[in-house]
């Protein structure tokens, strides 16, 4: 059996400031909460991208039941689930361009963290930074390997197409995309828990640097 998990991809936290008086502290708060809005299309791509997901995997349950000599329905089948896969690619990419343009707006907070006074917030800040360093470079890894399993999917549908595809290549090919999104899903659980910790340390941050906020649920 194919093996397919949907993933889910936590968001930056949102947070609400009281009051804005253009110190650093409220610089960087400006920054941080910037960089949760660039994440808003990395958001709205996860509902269809899991359709998707969902979408291809029936169709490929639906070619797995049909024999080798129904080679017509299959090809249809098989053109069907290599146009979803190429629509998943390109909502990876709108997630990752999401992802690169909140980083960007993160980067400028860094800028404003050197010129905070207290040493309290200088630390917070400086825990927040690293961590949402590591938590993009996970996102890399993470798009990194879905993009191996993209290619993959596409290896097998166009597999599936050849009249003399053997058993045997098509499992080595299945084992290789389970073996694929294996890695996916633990890039995808190390990413969250990098988005947990990182909302616990923005949290953390605002909080040493007194700044009046409120969560936005």
């Amino acid at each position: 059996m194919r093996y397919l998990k949907l993933l889910t991809l936590l968001m930056a936290a949102p947070f609400l400031l009281v009051a804005c008086s253009g110190e650093p502290k409220e610089q960087m708060y400006d920054s941080l909460e910037e960089a949760v809005k660039q994440e808003e299309t990395f958001r709205e791509q996860q509902k269809p991208l899991q359709e998707l997901e969902a979408e291809e995997e029936e169709i490929y349950n639906q070619i797995v039941e049909l024999t080798s000599e129904e080679t017509e329905e299959i090809n249809k089948l098989s053109e069907e689930a290599l146009s979803i896969v190429n629509e998943r690619s390109k909502l990876l990419e709108k997630e990752k361009e999401s992802i690169e343009a909140a980083k960007e707006e993160f980067d400028k907070a860094e800028g404003a963290a050197e010129d905070l006074e207290s040493d309290a917030a200088k630390e917070a800040a400086d825990k927040l930074i690293e961590k949402m360093d590591q938590r993009y470079k996970a996102y890399q890894e993470l798009y990194d390997h879905y993009q191996t399993a993209l290619s993959l999917d596409k290896e097998l549908y166009e597999m599936l197409q050849n009249e003399d595809l053997t058993k045997d290549d098509l499992q080595a090919k299945v084992d290789e995309i389970n073996e694929s999104y294996s890695a996916v899903i633990e890039a995808n659980e190390q990413f969250n828990q990098y988005t947990t910790e990182y909302n616990d340390l923005k949290k953390g941050f605002y909080e040493a640097a007194e700044l009046d906020v409120s969560y936005e649920e």
